[in-house]
């Protein structure tokens, strides 16, 4: 709890800077707030105009290397640097027209290299930003400044509502549909007139609703998405104490402005860019979110560096209260806070589809330019040859029905519906395995990965760190062997090597585990000095050692220096200048470059020789080896003076103390890989995906824990840099193109690499194509920069990438790769990055990619299934009404009910399939070449399927050759075949029925056996029929031809209904027998295609039985006999697949296999 600085505390007193404050009034903004504070910071830009010409070249070869995404943030690190450098250039060069800020309100970012908040006085800062220390902002100054520079929330990328409206009602199948309707309103008037049919006004009217029917799936589609981002982003503080008119009051962080002044405490997540005024003295910050790195950051009232992303003086929006408490003033909020410019490079770049939507839209393009030009065939043949030599045939309007039949019949109407179903299905499998997608189209993506690069640290290990090994130039013991050996007294080695560990240390003990065994106390602070106080505390008591030596100055661990620095009271020290301990913790390979000597086990000073470094350097591999972290310890001694408690002593120790230091020794901490990690690495090999590692550790440590876990086999030590420019060196020697590749291809022996974050920018793209050829890879020492070009190179050669991560350092990488992965856990800008988010353990990616998987197989099922009855055996009646003159077998309006309504509620039952066989084992498809509908599914679905479907429907009823109608013998009537009513057929038809002779008269199908059953008319008179099918055709009346087709229509649409059952069963499964996998077992029980079939008829029956539909659409009663004589060939369908599947599995390499989809 924070204690007031009034309140006398000790820390408080020593560590609290104190502000001269000239007023005692809560400021309300006047007219000049925003000219005041515009114009100070336009004076601080003046002062560097001109941007960096680094900034310049990062961006250019940022957009050598991407594509699209070339404006991704590459993280805070990058930033870092940008802005140092151009602190350092005197040169610069600015494009005309830019300035270094923007207006306010303006939701851009800030020009972090220009910004001078951190290093003015704080008497100056609270007149600029037009506040008080004491009093704060006024209600109305706060209000005021909202509206200017909008709220405190990260930005998002602005949502052009119009634009989704229009995409929602005008996209894919919309578009066209979109003509079918101008049309069927044309057709009823004003071609319609004077006599405009209702038939062609409904039509109309259900072609819009099968539009709204798409558009409200894909809205809600989008809906769906946008909830899901909002509970996950859910994750900045929800309220602020903040300081308003004197009074502390709690605030929303929304409605933060800048000029107010904010208390932050312990826990609590920084709601803006504070510039801190006050401190608890022991306040720390943990940057990690922001930049990938676990040392957490002091806070200080002073500037500690002209970066304004580096200085302590800043707390970073978003960065979490690890310790202490303090008091700072907003300087910048939302999109101009440092997390927000990073957020708003990333929401600016133009999101790429999703490879199933990618899928989608390239079946949408190929079915649209199929009906387009199959509809411009049917018109152009109208206009040269029907309206010229048959011009009483077919008239305009019947034209343009046609026309629209052909529109209607060739798009799968119910597809998008199908596909957005089962996408939301499979969405909710995922969230039952811990996998949150983002949208339903990211819920594929995982399935067709070829490569997994992973963090390590917190992924694939626990982040729960001990130390296991201590390490001198001289002897290395584990800690089980320093316990042992002090018995009796620790020699001056281990004892200087205990009170490093716990001088040079940021972690404390949580004060409720104090009575516990050393090993089982929790601590607060990061892991990795969490482990280190619990080995120093085993050897010496810490308060001690405190006690013994006071803290004069601290250095914190950051992203720039990579080490931590103390400096302590030395009592020991001799007479005469006040004597100092300096001690200094860091990476080894940072700190050896600045070390003179070393101290033996025994204790004796020696000097670091070239044999004494060599040894080092053969310890820190060793341990390394041992999949441990190395962390090295030096001190010096250094002189005291009284300037410690000055601004900028902090940089000054940094500068003079970095030199001779005396290397003490050297830590291992173990973090142990995570039970499951091994299993999900094996699972995803399984599954064809290469499992690669990008961690921040050194390579050793990382190649270590790889082959604890299964990324690294094999006994053999992997192939280094020095391998790659080996190969290089040869190539370039004009070696023979077979001998470079037996001697460099890493699928033989060689199949493991190791590379360090240095090297990666040194490769080629020759060295690419062989790194990127490697089954093995761990990538030590990783940077943002380094990352991102790891998936941009992967991206270039073809390979399909997921990269997992939970710091906005990830961000970038996330956003390139193909699927970008967060842990629950991560930052804020990491999960908007991020396409799946991962709500527990890491290795429910596996249920993610077997997931993934399904989908695509679900949905091809689906699309199989839609294809058949929904396109191919629609198109026919059509074209052989235009081109062969027989009246049409099926109307629009049927038409439309099949592929919305029966044909829909069946494929969703498809949804709910389970696995054919363990989706696991099969390699991950080629996005390139493996696409969602291809040749193989156009001829299951068209050639095979639905031939025998539209064979079935249409053929006909063969006379023998001694049969005529002539001859067939008079029976009396037959109410179930009663194929049209009394008042339209009246009594003489009624009441006729023939016996036909029980020889070679087969029934072939549906819609001509019922012409000939019912009205004695072949087949062979209804092809080539064209104008003559009117009245007085065969002694029928025109009413009587029409009641005939209406009825044959709903025939044709009923035989379709019940062979579509045959075809559900059978493309059920793609390689197993219905005898095997059967919808009623357990093992691959469905219950919902019993149900779904019972829909489809019960549809089928309504729109054929429903009065008013008869009247409106012109359906008609389907005589019994037709709704029970398609069974039979139903089964037939499934029968003849089986047959296929029989062959595809008794000759897997036979020519049906091939071509099996």
């Amino acid at each position: 709890m924070e204690t007031p600085p009034a309140s006398g505390n000790r820390a408080t007193a020593e560590h609290t800077t104190t502000v001269r404050r000239n007023t005692q009034i809560a400021f309300d903004d006047g007219d000049d707030y925003r000219r005041t504070r515009d114009n100070d910071l336009r004076s601080s830009f003046d002062r560097s105009r001109r941007r960096s010409a680094s900034r310049d070249s990062i961006r250019s070869a940022r957009s050598r290397s991407r594509q699209p995404e070339a404006t991704l943030p590459i993280g805070f690190r990058t930033l870092s640097f940008q802005v140092s450098a151009s602190k350092g250039r005197s040169d610069y060069a600015e494009k005309p027209g830019k300035s270094g800020t923007t207006k306010a309100g303006d939701k851009r970012t800030t020009d972090f290299e220009s910004a001078d908040d951190h290093t003015i006085t704080l008497e100056a800062l609270y007149q600029r930003l037009r506040t008080s220390p004491q009093q704060g902002l006024s209600q109305d100054a706060a209000a005021r400044r909202l509206t200017e520079n909008g709220l405190n929330v990260l930005p998002k990328r602005r949502t052009n509502y119009a634009k989704k409206l229009l995409g929602y009602v005008f996209g894919g199948f919309c578009s066209i549909l979109w003509v079918g309707v101008i049309i069927f309103f044309i057709c009823w008037r004003p071609l319609g007139d004077p006599d405009p049919q209702a038939y062609n006004l409904g039509l109309a009217i259900l072609v819009i609703i099968v539009i709204i029917l798409q558009a409200s799936f894909s809205a809600f589609q989008d809906w769906s998405t946008a909830k899901t981002m909002n509970s996950i982003l859910d994750m900045l503080p929800s309220d602020a104490l903040v300081m308003r008119q004197g009074e502390w009051t709690t605030v929303r962080t929304s409605n933060i402005a800048p000029g107010d002044v904010v208390r932050i405490r312990v826990g609590d997540k920084v709601p803006a860019d504070l510039r801190l005024t006050t401190t608890s003295g022991d306040v720390r910050f943990d940057r990690s979110a922001m930049t990938g790195e676990s040392e957490e950051c002091s806070g200080s009232v002073d500037t500690t560096d002209e970066n304004f992303l580096e200085t302590h003086n800043i707390a970073l929006m978003g960065t979490l209260v690890t310790n202490g408490s303090a008091t700072g003033v907003v300087v910048f909020t939302g999109a101009r806070t440092v997390m927000g410019g990073i957020a708003m490079a990333t929401t600016d770049v133009k999101e790429k589809p999703t490879s199933i939507q990618r899928e989608i839209s390239r079946f949408v393009r190929i079915i649209v330019c199929l009906t387009a030009c199959l509809a411009s065939f049917i018109l152009f043949s109208w206009a040269g040859w029907l309206r010229v030599k048959k011009p009483e045939y077919m008239n305009v309007v019947a034209m343009l029905n046609n026309v629209m039949g052909c529109v209607v019949a060739f798009i799968p109407e119910g597809m998008p519906v199908g596909v957005a179903l089962t996408l939301m299905m499979i969405t909710r499998r995922m969230k039952k395995a811990d996998v949150l997608p983002k949208s339903l189209a990211t819920v594929e993506m995982l399935g067709c990965v070829q490569v997994i690069c992973s963090d390590k640290t917190g992924t694939l290990t626990k982040n729960q760190m001990s130390v296991t090994t201590v390490g001198f130039l001289d002897r290395k013991l584990t800690v089980e062997e320093v316990q042992r050996d002090e018995k009796d007294a620790p020699p001056l080695a281990m004892t200087e090597m205990y009170r490093a560990a716990h001088l040079c240390n940021e972690a404390t003990f949580d004060p409720l585990s104090l009575a516990k065994p050393i090993e089982e106390r929790l601590t607060q602070g990061n892991p990795t000095d969490g482990a280190v106080l619990r080995f120093a505390e085993s050897g010496v008591v810490g308060s001690s050692i405190r006690d013994a030596y006071p803290p004069l100055a601290q250095v914190p661990f950051n992203s720039k220096n990579k080490f931590a620095m103390t400096l302590h009271e030395d009592h020991t020290a001799g007479s005469g200048s006040p004597g100092g301990l300096l001690i200094v913790k860091g990476a080894p390979d940072v700190l050896l470059p600045h070390c003179s000597h070393y101290r033996s086990y025994e204790g004796v000073v020696r000097p670091l020789d070239e044999a004494a470094k060599q040894r080092f350097n053969e310890l820190q591999s060793s341990l390394s080896r041992n999949a441990e972290r190395v962390l090295m310890f030096s001190q010096r001694s250094y002189v005291v003076g009284a300037d410690t408690k000055q601004a900028g002593f902090e940089q000054k120790l940094v500068e003079e103390g970095m030199a001779d230091l005396v290397i003490i020794g050297v830590v291992g901490i173990f973090d142990p890989p995570r039970p499951e990690a091994a299993e999900t690495v094996a699972a995803c090999r399984r599954a064809g995906i290469r499992f690669m590692m990008m961690t921040g550790d050194f390579g050793l440590t990382g190649a270590a824990i790889a082959r604890q876990i299964g990324i690294f086999t094999g006994e053999r030590e992997p192939d280094t840099y020095a391998t790659i420019t080996s190969q290089r060196r040869r190539s370039e020697d004009d070696v023979s193109e077979k001998d470079f590749g037996s001697r460099s291809s890493p699928t033989s022996t060689n199949q493991s690499l190791l590379l360090e974050g240095t090297q990666i920018s040194k490769l080629g793209d020759q060295d690419w194509d062989l790194v990127c050829s490697y089954e093995e890879i761990v990538f030590g020492r990783c940077s943002p920069e380094n990352k991102l070009r790891i998936v941009t190179e992967l991206q270039k050669r073809g390979m399909s990438t997921a990269v997992t991560g939970d710091g906005v350092n990830d961000a970038p990488a996330m956003k390139a790769a193909d699927v970008g992965v967060a842990m629950v856990n991560g930052s804020d800008v990491a999960l908007e990055a991020a396409d799946l988010v991962l709500l527990d353990g890491f290795d429910s990616i596996v249920d993610g990619v077997r997931l993934g998987r399904l989908v695509f197989q679900n949905l091809q099922k689906v699309i199989s299934y839609l294809l058949p009855a929904g396109s191919w055996s629609e198109i026919w009646p059509v074209l052989l009404n235009v081109f062969l003159g027989v009246p049409l077998p099926l109307s629009s309006f049927l038409m439309i009910i099949i592929c919305v309504f029966t044909d829909l509620f069946l494929s969703l039952s498809l949804i709910m399939e389970k696995e054919e066989f363990d989706l696991l084992s099969l390699p991950p498809r080629n996005p390139k070449k493996d696409h969602l509908i291809n040749l193989k599914i156009y001829a299951q679905s068209y050639l095979f399927v639905g031939v025998m479907e539209t064979v079935c429907a249409h053929s006909t009823y063969t006379l023998p050759k001694n049969v005529s109608p002539g001859n067939c013998k008079v029976l009396g009537y037959h109410p179930m075949l009663e194929p049209v009513p009394l008042a339209i057929l009246g009594e003489r038809h009624s009441f006729r029925s023939y016996q036909i002779p029980a020889d070679p008269c087969v029934p072939l199908g549906m819609y001509f056996l019922y012409y000939w059953r019912h009205a004695r008319i072949p087949a062979s008179d209804l092809f080539l029929a064209f104008e003559k099918y009117t009245d007085g055709f065969h002694g029928y009346s025109q009413a009587e031809l029409t009641a005939f087709n209406t009825t044959g229509q709903g025939v044709y649409f009923v035989t379709l209904v019940i062979l579509q059952l045959g075809n559900i069963l059978s493309i059920r499964n793609k390689r197993m027998s219905i005898l095997q996998a059967d919808p009623i077992r357990k093992e691959r029980r469905n219950p919902w295609l019993l149900l779904s079939a019972v829909i489809s008829i019960s549809i089928a029956v309504f729109v054929t039985e429903e009065p008013g539909l008869q009247k409106l659409f012109g359906t008609a009663n389907v005589p019994i006999e037709f709704w029970v004589l398609p069974i039979p060939l139903a089964l037939g369908i499934l029968v003849m697949d089986e047959m296929r599947k029989l062959a595809v599995r008794t000759w897997p390499r036979g020519f049906l296999a091939r071509i099996a989809w």
